[in-house]
């Protein structure tokens, strides 16, 4: 499957989009010493090239405050900065893949190794990841076949190929005998790089075949997020999301009942408090109604179309809430279901495990309560334990979560599990 047995990439530019964190930095820098930083289109240039060299070419700084603005910008993009970096869509599944099939993956870059190490290791890629060559604290003017030639060790060049953004990757390639692939979607000057005789691809779709011979379809994921009402579904789901996107992922956020124009004319019928008459076989067929279009018209073509699907709520809650709530029994809205989902349930559930009486009690301090979260206390309950009695029978789906911790301990435990679902089923 592998046409190459090493492969070595760039970071800037190649693996990350890494100017918005670069930016961020360099505007803290030339603020703490008192001076307006350069435009955006001279801050490109110093992506790459050695700091100190970028900095005498595009902007005025006097030698003196050049040696006071480097350790500053370093300091703040290892502590701050690289969090910002974004992963190129489909990037975390080419190196998942190539890991998964025996390659050996490296990266060489022109950062500091402690820099780039922090951002691969921020961004969940070391497991992919067999080693990394940077700039040293004794590496003044290192080169990149040097850094190259660290990271290979004694492996043979001659079955490894280079990927970058910049000529001088590729002429490093062909200094050590590798094959050069130029990607023209990062920082480089692309005249440049189409002088320099190099296969060049226009994004990481493109690498897929240039690295193997059996290109992996590309698969969609289905999450959904459940819980009581006041247990933090949007906050998380909203953390999730970007960090998702972060990751390069292509995310479908939706919710129910809603998510399309028709499922969500259907929710305010079910929500509106004017509708306490509602019969509860009424209110379960309503939201069965709005899963059906909902699955038709929004759910299933993401999937298909590779993306991730990220669903505040799904059948899961129809189960808890009219089932278990309303005591009309699980196997019976099961029942009404069926054609609805249309065998589409989620890949991974998130339950957001809270007990009813604080749920409730963080509900109410939010917002004014809508038809269900009126209910008495009695209804949560029941609701509660539905949810807890899903989670025990279907717990290679659910993936329970503690929502007592805080946002950010519960916000990095949820991405942490949601990879491992992905990466197990190679999404991406």
């Amino acid at each position: 499957m592998l046409r190459f047995k090493t492969v070595v990439f760039d970071l800037d530019g190649t693996l990350f989009d890494t100017a918005p964190g670069i930016f961020y930095s360099w505007h803290y820098a030339f603020e703490q010493i008192g001076e307006n930083p350069p435009s955006d289109e001279d801050l490109k240039n110093f992506i790459g090239p050695a700091i100190d060299v970028s900095l005498e070419r595009y902007s005025s700084l006097t030698k003196e405050q050049i040696q006071k603005i480097i350790p500053i910008y370093r300091n703040h993009y290892y502590e701050e900065g690289y969090r910002k970096s974004l992963l190129y869509p489909r990037m975390r599944a080419l190196l998942r893949t190539l890991h998964g099939q025996g390659a050996r993956v490296l990266v060489a870059t022109g950062k500091p190794e402690r820099a780039g190490r922090r951002i691969l290791e921020y961004f969940r890629l070391m497991s992919f990841i067999d080693g990394i060559s940077g700039v040293g604290p004794v590496d003044a003017g290192v080169d990149k076949p040097a850094l190259i030639r660290r990271v290979l060790g004694d492996t043979d060049p001659s079955n490894a190929v280079m990927i970058g953004d910049y000529p001088s990757d590729m002429s490093a390639a062909k200094e050590l005998g590798m094959t050069g692939i130029g990607v023209t979607y990062g920082f480089g000057d692309q005249a440049k790089m189409i002088a320099s005789d190099c296969t060049l691809v226009d994004s990481v779709e493109e690498l897929f075949p240039r690295l193997m011979d059996i290109v992996p379809a590309r698969k969609g994921f289905f999450l959904s997020v459940e819980g009581l009402d006041g247990c933090g579904k949007t906050t998380q789901s909203d953390s999730l999301e970007q960090s998702l996107r972060d990751l390069g992922f292509t995310v479908r956020r939706t919710r129910e009942p809603g998510g399309c124009p028709i499922s969500e004319k259907i929710r305010d019928l079910l929500l509106d408090i004017k509708n306490e008459e509602m019969y509860d076989i009424t209110e379960a067929l309503l939201y069965a109604a709005a899963r059906a279009q909902h699955v038709h018209q929004v759910i299933r073509p993401a999937i298909e179309d590779g993306q991730i699907v990220l669903c505040d709520r799904f059948v899961d809650s129809s189960v808890a809430f009219q089932g278990g709530g309303r005591e009309l029994g699980v196997k019976l809205i099961q029942q009404i279901n069926a054609p609805a989902i249309d065998g589409h349930m989620p890949n991974a559930t998130i339950y957001l495990r809270l007990d009813h009486e604080t749920a409730l009690r963080r509900r109410a301090n939010a917002s004014a309560l809508d038809r269900i979260e009126k209910e008495k206390a009695e209804f949560h309950a029941r609701v509660e334990a539905a949810y807890e009695q899903l989670a025990a029978q279907d717990a290679d789906r659910f993936i329970v979560i503690d929502a007592t911790k805080d946002r950010e301990t519960i916000a990095q435990e949820i991405l942490t599990r949601v990879l491992e679902r992905i990466d197990a089923l190679e999404v991406g």
